[in-house]
């Protein structure tokens, strides 16, 4: 025992010396990537004692217990939630209980598929609830006809990430009462407060064409009529995750201070893979064939990730029609800037090769400047508020990769590439759309939607 309690000291004290490079990231949420890896020097233990040290106000005698007896990671208490690592009691990977789950990316994925799956079932039947009070009012409105304007309707819009978060930040320092059971019933009871609606009622008009014709000439007379009708209008809501921390988990300011840093931990932990994935149902496209850009500063080749010779073909154990955005982009990058055509196929499979592949939430953050510099690509990261370093990038025949959050992109998450400039206009080569494709977009949409805290540099890629 005596030498199991040096042990920990040491490892303590070893963490303590990185406690100053990691005090800051904590607050802000921006992790270190091979520490959150678990794979700085000394594993994620030396790195998780540093972030004990600096933190340890938050959690604790916490932190002595389970260091002292336990021996496991304390990353996933300090700043994840122990959710998606099964609790305390269950804390190693099902596959091996020698080896902490911390260290087993299947068991968490798994884990954490399981609760966005949880998370999204709920989100739908509230959207199927919220539907049905529409059609029971419209139905007591005495209206002629309806609109519904849904803008959920193709894929519910949630951040996973927070729910689990605020979860955990409500039960305090309670780690032992955090189940999966409870904050599915959580979230259930209370799915009839996440969508709401409103409405307004409207009076249109339109033209209805009558045709009559003379049986004794065959003449034809047109008779025009202009029809009345009432219109109930309706407009759905999501009230969004900030709702829910004040309503229905009831989270004081510390807490949602802390939820706040639990869920942009927790996504620099997965790498930030989440939702990267086109709605359920999309379709293919018949093959475009090879198609080149022009029209931008220099030549781009397009690929899109629902082209019947891609969408169908195996990224991981998901398809490249779903989630192979990033793979995609960065095909059309590397097939543009080097002479190598690499397709879109070829690309999935070194993403998911070395380590990119997130299953069922598209690719990690990091595949962009991966696949770059494996192909000798100068890369640099860039954030939102460089709209200039944007722009003349692209003047200068450079090509972005840009990972684009809920807006004209996407419903959730999406790459797509910045392919030139043109008449201040923003040139792009959508994965996901040749419609888009073919747009010219204003750079502010272009700066407003993309993702917020993005890993690996992003959210925008400067390359070439």
């Amino acid at each position: 025992m005596a030498e199991e309690k040096s042990g920990n000291s040491n490892a303590v004290a070893k963490g303590a010396q990185a406690a100053n490079a990691v005090r800051g990231a904590v607050k802000t949420g921006k992790a270190i990537a091979a520490a959150a890896k678990g794979a700085a020097a000394g594993g994620p233990y030396g790195a998780v004692a540093g972030l004990i040290w600096g933190n340890r106000h938050l959690v604790g005698k916490i932190i002595l217990v389970v260091v002292a007896i336990f021996m496991l990671p304390i990353l996933f208490i300090l700043m994840l939630p122990s959710l998606i690592f099964g609790g305390l009691k269950d804390a190693f990977s099902p596959n091996n209980p020698t080896v902490p789950i911390l260290n087993d990316s299947a068991a968490i994925t798994e884990n954490m598929n399981s609760i966005t799956n949880s998370v999204s079932d709920v989100l739908s039947e509230a959207l199927e609830a919220v539907l049905a009070e529409i059609e029971k009012d419209f139905e007591a409105s005495g209206a002629d006809q309806r609109e519904i304007i849904n803008p959920h309707e193709n894929a519910p819009a949630y951040n996973a990430n927070a729910f689990v978060s605020q979860f955990c930040a409500s039960k305090n320092k309670d780690f032992a009462s955090i189940t999966f059971d409870d904050m599915k019933s959580t979230l259930r009871n209370a799915k009839g407060e996440l969508y709401s609606y409103t409405k307004k009622e409207e009076t249109r008009t339109r033209v209805e064409v009558t045709v009559t014709v003379d049986t004794s000439t065959g003449k034809e007379t047109e008779t025009t009529t202009t029809v009345t009708e009432t219109w109930m209008v309706y407009t759905i809501a999501y009230k969004g995750e900030d709702y829910f921390a004040d309503n229905v988990f009831h989270l004081n300011a510390e807490q949602k201070e802390l939820s706040a840093n639990y869920a942009q931990n927790l996504s620099m932990f997965l790498g930030d893979g989440m939702f990267q994935k086109l709605p359920n149902g999309y379709e293919t496209i018949t093959s475009l064939g090879d198609v080149e850009f022009t029209d931008g500063q220099i030549p781009v080749a397009y690929f899109s990730q629902l082209d019947e010779r891609y969408a169908n073909q195996p990224y991981g154990t998901d398809d490249i029609g779903g989630y192979g955005c990033g793979p995609t982009a960065m095909a059309i990058v590397i097939s543009s800037l080097t002479d190598e055509a690499v397709d879109p196929v070829e690309m999935a499979r070194w993403s998911y090769e070395h380590g990119y592949w997130a299953s069922g939430n598209g690719s990690y953050h990091a595949l962009i400047p991966a696949a770059a510099k494996a192909w000798d690509l100068p890369v640099e990261g860039c954030g939102k508020d460089e709209g200039q370093k944007i722009a003349d990038a692209l003047s200068d025949g450079k090509l972005i990769v840009a990972l684009m959050d809920e807006g004209h992109f996407t419903n959730s998450g999406h790459f797509i590439v910045l392919r030139g400039v043109r008449d201040e206009k923003i040139l792009v080569a959508d994965p996901a759309s040749y419609q888009r494709s073919e747009q010219e977009w204003d750079l502010s949409i272009i700066l407003d939607e993309a993702r917020e805290g993005a890993a690996a540099g992003g959210p925008f890629w400067i390359i070439g």
